[in-house]
């Protein structure tokens, strides 16, 4: 008789949350909204003074683009306050070259009379810090955008600072809706599907992007133009859209396997559709990154890899359903 009480009390929902009126409801959710506002906006004060560092943050997968490429001799030139270069080099070139297998070197140019005549001349130069042979800068061409930089970056830090707070509002509304058995079953999916976000995030942030940026300068490069400058704002945008869209897109599985779960898709379905799912990868990557093959290829890629171990664990399900005889073949 108890196991029948609490079998039935963990079905229903709590008490005020199954007496409370639509406008109840509602007046619940605009609180949850308001307070995740406010925490977002004391964030984003504090990211605004921070600025700088979430900007360094965002710079590293650009000053890691040489990360899988063997390191080459380089040769800068400085022309008063001006630097040209690096310069990718041979030693047969500069025999002058320091020992070493990647060292890197700062000829200042100037100037010296010879009799009637002035000739050019090279000083070498120490290097404090060595630059790679790809050293991409970044540059603000307005009078504003370093305003709208620090704006943009501070609103991305203030949404990832805030997040423990804002999710616990949200939850606070959205879990009293719920009953026992109901709030058992969907912990251990949030937990994967931060495990899958988090995933997606630092992969793109450590290895995919650094490849990314890497292969749009050689892209550029290709094309006859010059691609060592951007557009700072451009840049941010760009990091920011790939690291929040490969999270996203790393939620797939999730969605997936809670289809499986319902019954509503079967292990021979997710064989069957494959091919769809090929096309369906590109697709959302297009949708979730910037409007541009290299990160689609980059999104699409773990996003299929994704899938068919979807459809390896929905096998394994059904193997233990049919040995446990909840499945009967036909």
């Amino acid at each position: 008789m108890s196991d029948t009480n609490e079998t039935s009390a963990s079905d229903t929902p709590e008490p005020s949350a199954a007496v409370k009126s639509f406008w109840g409801h509602l007046e619940d959710l605009r609180k949850a909204l308001i307070r995740s506002s406010i925490a977002i906006g004391i964030a984003l004060v504090l990211c605004i003074f921070f600025a700088n560092k979430i900007v360094q943050v965002l710079e590293y997968p650009l000053r890691h683009i040489d990360m899988f490429e063997k390191p080459k001799p380089t040769v800068t030139f400085q022309v008063g306050g001006a630097k040209l270069g690096p310069y990718v080099v041979t030693r047969e070139q500069f025999p002058a070259l320091p020992p070493g297998d990647a060292p890197h070197v700062v000829f200042q140019i100037g100037s010296a009379p010879m009799g009637q005549e002035q000739v050019a001349t090279l000083k070498l130069l120490p290097e404090a810090d060595p630059a790679g042979s790809l050293n991409v800068q970044l540059h603000n061409y307005g009078p504003i955008e370093g305003f709208a930089v620090a704006f943009h970056v501070a609103i991305y830090g203030a949404l990832v600072l805030s997040s423990p707070f804002w999710i616990f509002f949200i939850g606070s509304f959205i879990l009293p809706a719920l009953n026992l058995r109901e709030r058992q079953n969907i912990l251990p999916w949030a937990c994967w599907s931060l495990t899958l976000f988090l995933l997606g995030v630092l992969s793109t942030y450590f290895f995919l992007l650094p490849v990314a940026l890497r292969a749009s300068v050689e892209y550029s490069e290709l094309l006859g133009f010059n691609g060592l400058e951007w557009r700072a704002d451009d840049y941010i945008n760009f990091v920011t859209r790939f690291i929040l869209g490969m999270g996203l897109g790393f939620q797939f599985p999730i969605v997936v396997l809670l289809l499986v779960k319902m019954g509503v898709l079967s292990y021979k379905q997710l064989a069957y559709y494959r091919r769809h799912v090929c096309v369906l990868s590109f697709i959302l990557g297009g949708l979730l990154t910037t409007p541009e093959v290299i990160t689609q290829v980059a999104m699409a890629v773990p996003m299929y890899l994704l899938y068919e171990i979807c459809i390896w664990i929905a096998w394994y399900w059904e193997r233990k359903k049919r040995r446990a005889g909840e499945i009967v073949d036909i």
